[in-house]
């Protein structure tokens, strides 16, 4: 774990809605099912990078 709010480098799927403060059945279903974002396997499970997520949240961003 690091120091930024004891927030592990690798989230699981419930970690990384709490990250983007959303619900986790939205993160399945909005964030996790998108195949353009990267994710870490860990033998069967899923990992997701904050900084991974972020970089993912920018793209998805609506401009005017």
């Amino acid at each position: 774990m690091n120091n930024n709010n004891s927030i592990p480098v690798l989230l699981n799927r419930f970690q990384a809605s709490k990250f983007l403060g959303i619900d986790v059945k939205s993160f399945d279903k909005y964030v996790r099912s998108d195949p353009s974002l990267p994710r870490f396997m860990l033998g069967r499970q899923e990992r997701y990078v904050k900084t991974e997520l972020i970089k993912y949240i920018h793209k998805k961003l609506i401009k005017d």
